[in-house]
């Protein structure tokens, strides 16, 4: 793994400053057959940084998979991270039996206009009819729609790199698709 990558797990420390990007989308259920989709993102992140200064991984998903014992716990601290980040990564390969991303569908309406979000949505999922919406909003808000993890990440990753470049008050140029 590339030495500039800093992985913050769920209800850990939140970094001050930096460029970070938050892994949003449906966590495998417990007890499930899914695996996660993380795993790979942090990979894809940690090939395509660059290594200018660290990147900050924020990923919801809890080390070790100790899940919180609070369900607000949980909650708040996703929320914090999302605000804190400079880029919001949707990856949502939906499958309603294992990865159905309910709560993903709500993030994403919060997060589609404050200029942070990249959304992801593979073609080829078990169910991608159910991200039709989400890519319409999407358009409409002018967050990029990508189809595949490596172009997902790229973007992201502009949008990371971009955001720390700007001066105080500054919003990312981004023009509807």
């Amino acid at each position: 793994m590339n030495d500039n990558i800093h992985i913050v797990w769920a209800r850990e420390p939140l970094p001050a400053a930096g460029p970070s990007v938050f892994l949003a989308g449906p966590t495998p259920r417990l007890g499930g057959d899914a695996e996660s989709w993380r795993p790979d993102a942090i990979t894809e992140l940690a090939r395509q940084w660059d290594g200018r200064g660290t990147l900050t991984i924020l990923t919801p998903e809890s080390r070790g998979g100790i899940r919180a014992a609070h369900y607000d716990d949980q909650v708040g601290w996703e929320t914090k991270a999302r605000a804190s980040a400079e880029a919001i990564l949707f990856w949502i390969p939906r499958c309603l039996e294992t990865m159905p991303g309910f709560t993903t569908n709500v993030e994403f309406g919060l997060d589609a206009s404050t200029g942070k979000a990249i959304l992801g949505c593979p073609p080829d999922c078990p169910n991608p009819e159910r991200n039709r919406y989400l890519i319409y909003v999407a358009r409409q808000h002018g967050v990029p729609v990508c189809e595949t993890l490596p172009e997902t990440v790229a973007a992201a990753l502009s949008l990371a790199t971009k955001s720390g470049e700007e001066q105080p008050g500054q919003t990312p140029d981004r023009a509807p698709r």
